[in-house]
């Protein structure tokens, strides 16, 4: 399935009350057609011990139809709408800012678009030893191309 295929299908949920989890959503979002998936962003305190359970949410909700049109009909149908005493803000969800995607679990530099940008073959370079052996022979070249009035004046 192609990115922007998928937004097309996600909704973005927002002003979500602390008393809901993802199966009240569920409940509620299911009536306008068949869900792929929730997603319910908690607030990782980067804390290991805690139980999962015991997160709070950020008080908004992601939720991926099977299809388009059911996103929609979830849209005009929920968006200025109440859930558990909380007016609902429900919109198509939009990629992040910026030009850098989400590659999930991936680090960066894995992407080919950011090793085409920022990174250097090593072996046209010779890596660290190479790029030592290149700095101090240039250093030696500039000293021995200036004329020797410029060198009296370094020193």
């Amino acid at each position: 399935m192609e990115e922007g295929t998928k937004t097309k299908k996600t909704i973005f949920i927002g002003g979500i009350g602390e008393d809901v989890n993802e199966q009240v959503i569920l409940e509620a979002f299911s009536t306008f057609g068949d869900i792929v998936d929730v997603q319910l962003p908690t607030n990782a305190t980067g804390r290991l011990h805690e139980n999962p359970a015991d997160l709070k949410h950020r008080g908004y909700a992601f939720v991926t139809y099977s299809s388009s049109g059911d996103a929609l009909d979830a849209i005009d149908n929920m968006d200025m709408n109440e859930l558990r005493g909380r007016v609902l803000k429900v919109s198509l969800a939009r990629p992040m800012k910026g030009g850098i995607q989400a590659t999930g679990n991936r680090a960066i530099w894995e992407s080919e678009e950011w090793l085409k940008q920022y990174a250097k073959p090593l072996s046209g370079d010779g890596g660290l030893r190479g790029r030592r052996n290149v700095a101090s022979e240039a250093a030696v070249q500039d000293d021995t191309e200036k004329p020797n009035d410029a060198i009296q004046e370094d020193q």
